[in-house]
Parts: C-alpha cells; structure tokens; sequence
C-alpha cells in the first residue's frame, strides 16, 4: 500500500498519520509497518506539534550540519540528510485494532524529509 507524500522545503518533518490511517483495512487487526523508501528520508512517530516539528529539525541540523565536510559530499552534495535519516530510522510499528492505529493521545506518525523538495513513498503494511 504506497502513500506518496510531497515535500516542500529541503527539511522538513511532516504529519503523515492520517494518510497512514487511509491505508489501513477497516478489519485490520495486528502490527502495521509504516516504511519510507528512501535513504534520505525517515519515519517515527512522536507529537505533531509545530513548535516540536520545528525543533526536530533544528535539532537534526545542529547535531549534522549540511557542508560539515562529509566524505559522500565528493559523491552528490547530500551527506547530511543520509545521516539525518539514519538517525530517525527508516520505519514504525504500531498496534492495529479494527482497522484503527493505536496510537497514544499525543502520538502522530511523522515523515521527516532530509533532501527535499521530493515526492517521498511510504509504504504501509499490515500483519496480524
């Protein structure tokens, strides 16, 4: 089940959940598996509020600042954002019950977009 989500800024953290949500069977119960396709690119799931959105990618830029002299710099000039991904991780799992993520109160499933502007697959699956 591919979800694209489009990208507009180079860093970026987006709320994904309710395209997530779409994908899921009205009968499913189990473990979904949200998974990006890309090196440059992540998923996990925390609060969705914009000052915290905005505080995960400052946080990603400090800790691995763009031009920081990365050797795959030589290669395509994106060293940082497959740094950046490899930090947040490319996947979550989260409880399904009758069709319905579980997740907790505060909980979203977030994209985070390293190299952006880009058109990101997620895919999404189901297991019981």
């Amino acid at each position: 089940m591919p979800v694209q989500v489009s990208t507009s800024e180079r860093v970026e953290v987006r709320d994904v959940t309710d395209a997530v949500a779409s994908e899921i069977p009205a009968d499913a119960s189990g473990v979904a598996t949200v998974f990006v396709q890309h090196t440059t690119a992540g998923v996990t799931v925390n609060e969705a509020e914009s000052g915290l959105l905005g505080d995960v990618e400052d946080v990603l830029s400090q800790l691995v600042p763009e031009g920081g002299g990365w050797a795959h710099d030589r290669i395509d000039d994106n060293a940082d954002a497959h740094l950046r991904a490899m930090l947040v991780g490319n996947a979550a799992t989260i409880p399904v019950e009758d069709g319905d993520l579980q997740l907790g109160t505060w909980q979203s499933v977030l994209l985070f977009e390293g190299d952006g502007p880009r058109t990101r697959t997620l895919r999404v699956t189901v297991t019981d």
